[in-house]
């Protein structure tokens, strides 16, 4: 089981997880093939919403990865991404800045922006547990480890 940070807008975070998927790096297939099914996927939105400059800086989304492959979706003519299928926990949404300290991919703390630069980063299961506890007020077990 591994654990992963996707960057989106809080605006593209909420289609997702209405429709149970995740889509990272604008619809790119490579991070989405480095997740398997039982991983899980926490969302950071550093924006509101996609094209604007509201700041958000919030965990906006906490899921596992359901689907096992990757799948490409039209969402408009010419634009066809890859998506994951994912089920997401109910989960309040998060600020990054109480528990930056305390977040160990997040190497300089003054520019700590930078560490979501790629928009996808596989993080530990100690900051894993951290930010879940945050955003759930527990740490989730594996839903489809426990179906199998």
């Amino acid at each position: 089981m591994r654990y992963w940070i996707g960057v989106a807008s809080k605006e593209h975070v909420n289609g997702g997880v209405a429709s149970g998927y995740c889509q990272l790096n604008h619809g790119k297939a490579q991070p989405l093939n480095r997740m398997s099914v039982g991983d899980w996927i926490i969302y950071y939105s550093p924006k509101e919403e996609f094209r604007g400059t509201e700041p958000c800086q919030q965990f906006t989304a906490i899921g596992e990865i359901v689907g096992a492959e990757a799948y490409q979706f039209e969402m408009f003519p010419g634009f066809v991404p890859y998506r994951k299928d994912v089920r997401f926990l109910e989960a309040r949404n998060v600020s990054i800045r109480p528990i930056l300290d305390s977040l160990s991919f997040i190497k300089d703390k003054n520019k700590w922006g930078s560490a979501f630069r790629f928009g996808h980063l596989e993080i530990s299961k100690a900051d894993f547990e951290l930010i879940a506890t945050n955003m759930l007020g527990f740490v989730p077990l594996a839903y489809t480890s426990q179906a199998g």
